[in-house]
């Protein structure tokens, strides 16, 4: 028997119950006073005053809520798209599942209203994110122009000087609009993968000479750790992965200490997977920052990040160029003692 059908008896018994308990007393009262005060006809009154109460108050008030709740069962049921309206509310199992599919109902809209709350502020900080990142390089060109106009110009020197200046602030602007542009792409689906097979140790060698004087300035070793000779090709973008692991290597660079290292490691996962490692003996990152790295914009060192220069979208774009390749990336870190990213990528196999 349904919980709802178990509440209706009770809740008909204990109605009539009562009902029939005041009619009882009142009859009692009116036989007494007529000195016809009988035990037998009251428990009789009372049985019968029970039974017709009981089902009366049960099936109408049964059929009433029925019908009043037979609007909101429909409009709950329509709002799922996998379901339909129902003609009629036929027995108290509709109504039992009527209620769940108003706790379902509620619940879904609940995590929908939080999710809209935690859109809107990731939005308020995306959005002050990127002001304070176009800010930057537009107030360095304004102040450099500005200077040029006040008078500087007749100085050759000075004119030189503060034009390269503004220039490389317009450089970064364009680097800014650039990657938010390639992450809108891949996003939305605009940039399609150009999937082909390369073999991912030159792929990373390319990537060691291109940083190569980056590091040098710090004094870091692009190492791999070692070369399998069961891994060579891999399906995939060759020019997003190549970003990506160019991202992840500057991002080590930058991070780095001087006179560190930064090693990548490609190993098996399977038959179909490797796995990609990019570890370093850097800063490391704080495990509460862990969760947040891949958004856009979003810094762990909120000052030195930016003198180090960067659009601060190199992990976000990481991140995009590994969903729209259905693979997986991986982060571990320690604090004052280096960081690891690791992806995977599919194999080239051959038939």
């Amino acid at each position: 028997m349904s919980s709802f059908k178990n509440k209706a008896y009770i809740f008909s018994g204990l109605t009539a119950l009562i009902t029939s308990l005041v009619l009882v007393l009142l009859f009692s009262v009116f036989l007494h006073l007529f000195d016809l005060l009988d035990t037998k006809l009251l428990i009789f009154s009372f049985s019968l005053n029970f039974l017709v109460i009981f089902f009366i108050f049960h099936f109408r008030s049964k059929k009433y809520m029925f019908k009043r709740t037979e609007k909101i069962y429909n409009d709950i049921l329509t709002l799922e798209s996998n379901k339909t309206a129902v003609d009629k509310l036929l027995s108290s199992e509709d109504m039992d599942l009527l209620t769940n599919e108003i706790s379902k109902y509620i619940s879904l809209k609940k995590k929908q209203v939080q999710s809209l709350k935690d859109r809107e502020e990731f939005r308020k900080e995306f959005v002050g994110n990127v002001a304070h990142e176009l800010k930057t390089p537009l107030f360095t060109i304004q102040g450099y122009i500005s200077t040029l106009l006040d008078g500087a110009l007749s100085d050759p020197e000075v004119l030189k000087k503060y034009l390269n200046r503004a220039d490389k602030g317009v450089d970064r602007l364009i680097y800014i609009v650039k990657d938010l542009d390639m992450i809108t792409k891949i996003e939305f689906g605009e940039s399609e993968l150009n999937k082909s097979n390369f073999n991912i140790f030159e792929l990373v060698s390319s990537v060691f000479e291109d940083l190569d004087m980056k590091a040098q300035k710090k004094n870091i070793s692009l190492v791999f750790k070692e070369k399998s000779e069961n891994i060579s090709e891999v399906y995939a973008d060759k020019e997003r992965i190549q970003q990506l692991i160019t991202n992840l290597i500057v991002n080590s660079i930058k991070y780095g200490h001087k006179n560190g290292t930064t090693e990548v490691d490609i190993v098996n996962t399977d038959e179909e997977k490797i796995l990609v490692k990019i570890s370093d003996n850097g800063e490391g990152i704080e495990e509460e920052h862990i969760p947040r790295i891949f958004e856009r914009f979003y810094r762990v060192d909120k000052s030195g990040a930016r003198s180090e220069g960067g659009s601060g979208l190199g992990l976000s774009i990481v991140k995009h160029i590994i969903d729209a390749h259905d693979e997986k990336i991986f982060v571990e870190s320690k604090y004052g003692i280096g960081s690891e990213f690791s992806f995977t990528l599919k194999k080239f196999i051959v038939d």
